[in-house]
């Protein structure tokens, strides 16, 4: 079984000063940016609250903040959108994710196009409304994509590497968790988990927080693939669908 993320060292993160973890060195064959991952097993992801949101309804860009287990932040991430398709489309919305390192340095770049939901997931069957990311790490060189797939009313994904092989899938855990799982499904190496905050900002806003393990031997372009997995499934499960959360 994958080690699971405390959610009490999750909530301890969250108060922790936004200090920086030092830069490793990484190998030759290290993609530059994704050296702060070789020493890692875990990392949280804490959307940045927006207090203009919360009084106002009108969605923002996210932000995040990613950290690592001692709670030092190795990335910031923020989306940029169309401000007509926030308001009006959503967490269906097409957006671009940039995420920089320490230096303000573009390391990770996520795209995710424009996909219509025919009346809800059980109803979206057609491979036109599958969701797709694709992770590019550095900008400019595909690690690799995180597709949709046919599981009739659950979520399904997989994980693919930058020759189109799939590596990895997902799996619905007992809970909100998304469980990281080899291609044969036999195996769980991992998990995406949601980290519940309190009452008031889960109403108001959409400012969620995310445990991610993975073994830390890992590939690195499959570690950059499931953070960009975990905006996916923010984006998907927990933003606004029109004036409604979506959990």
């Amino acid at each position: 079984m994958a080690g699971r993320v405390n959610p009490a060292f999750m909530q301890q993160q969250q108060q922790q000063p936004e200090n920086w973890m030092p830069k490793p060195s990484g190998g030759s064959d290290c993609p530059p940016g994704l050296e702060y991952l070789t020493q890692l097993d875990q990392v949280l992801v804490k959307q940045k609250k927006e207090f203009f949101e919360m009084v106002t309804g009108w969605e923002t860009k996210n932000k995040y903040v990613v950290r690592n287990s001692m709670g030092q932040q190795i990335y910031y991430a923020k989306e940029h959108s169309d401000n007509c398709q926030r308001q009006c489309c959503g967490n269906q919305r097409a957006f671009e994710m940039t995420v920089e390192d320490n230096t303000g340095q573009e390391v990770i770049h996520i795209s995710r196009p424009y996909k219509c939901m025919c009346y809800g997931q059980c109803f979206s069957c057609s491979k036109c409304c599958f969701d797709t990311v694709t992770v590019e790490a550095p900008p400019g060189r595909v690690a690799g994509k995180v597709k949709q797939i046919y599981g009739c009313c659950e979520a399904k994904y997989k994980i693919e590497d930058k020759d189109g092989d799939t590596v990895l899938a997902t799996a619905p855990g007992d809970d909100i968790p998304f469980k990281l799982v080899t291609k044969d499904r036999e195996h769980e190496i991992g998990r995406v988990s949601k980290q519940w905050s309190n009452l008031l900002q889960e109403y108001f806003t959409d400012a969620d927080n995310f445990g991610i393990t993975f073994p830390k031997d890992l590939h690195l372009d499959a570690k950059a693939t499931i953070i960009g997995a975990c905006f996916l499934i923010d984006f998907m499960f927990f933003e606004r669908s029109g004036n409604n959360r979506r959990h």
